[in-house]
């Protein structure tokens, strides 16, 4: 006589889902950049884009690094449809203004300058070995109040970065921080560790606006030429469009500068 036997119910085991701690982990301390599929690209819309290195190494404004990396982004400036407009080189991040015709380009753009950067600080370094944290974060700009806030923010990225009075310094070191916009730059100088010296937009004259010669000058001996570490805009975007909001101060602090320390910043 034959015995029926009932069903048996199998448990899939799956991976993923919504559920804690779920899906793949983060490239190192915290989450990074997305890796889904970038958006389409548009030529007209110039982009902001950030590169942040891995932990524990020098800086990156260090003379003798900042030297390297510049002429690696002067060497990569323009390629693949790329171009290079801006920059600015922080202590473990850089801040780039890029054009693009199209995703492609940005990717190979991107990912070329990368390289060139890299070689050229672990050179500098004597280290093997990958120079940056995760993919680089790219976003468009497709407003002039998105342009204008962008070049601020790039162009004088320093002063957003200003040191804070380390424990006991006294009651004069945030006074001091002050006087010089923080960051060890004075109120009137230019960052020499970004192209602001190349920008024609500020609402100094080129005299008054102090460091940007001897940053050009300094370039002129290092490089051999004449022709500036970017190129100039193309897209009517930061030709033009970014103009509209009249010259820019060169002593202005993005958003985030150390707080009671003077701050131009306007909305």
């Amino acid at each position: 006589m034959t015995r029926s036997r009932g069903q048996l119910a199998f448990a899939f085991r799956t991976w993923g889902g919504v559920r804690a701690r779920a899906g793949r982990p983060p490239n190192g301390q915290r989450a990074g950049v997305s890796h889904l599929r970038r958006p389409a690209h548009s030529p007209h819309h110039p982009l902001h884009v950030t590169l942040r290195v891995r932990r524990g190494l020098s800086s990156l404004r260090e003379h003798s690094v900042f030297v390297a990396v510049r002429r690696a982004l002067a060497e990569a400036k323009q390629r693949f449809g790329f171009s290079l407009v801006h920059f600015s080189v922080q202590r473990d991040h850089l801040h780039l203004i890029a054009e693009a015709k199209d995703r492609t380009a940005l990717s190979r753009g991107v990912q070329g300058l990368s390289i060139r950067v890299a070689r050229a600080v672990n050179r500098q370094l004597q280290r093997k070995g990958r120079l940056f944290a995760d993919r680089y974060h790219a976003r468009a700009l497709k407003t002039p109040r998105e342009v204008r806030f962008a070049l601020r923010y790039v162009l004088l990225n320093a002063r957003k970065h200003a040191r804070r009075p380390r424990a006991g310094a006294g009651p004069g070191a945030l006074d001091r921080l002050s006087a010089t916009g923080g960051d060890g730059i004075a109120l009137g100088f230019v960052d020499s560790c970004s192209s602001a010296p190349w920008f024609g937009g500020f609402s100094r004259p080129d005299e008054l606006a102090f460091g940007a010669r001897q940053a050009r000058a300094e370039w002129l001996r290092s490089s051999g030429s004449p022709e500036p570490p970017v190129v100039p805009p193309g897209c009517w975007l930061l030709r033009a469009g970014q103009q509209r909001a009249g010259p820019m101060d060169v002593d202005d602090a993005p958003r985030g500068a150390v707080a009671g320390a003077p701050s131009r910043t306007r909305s």
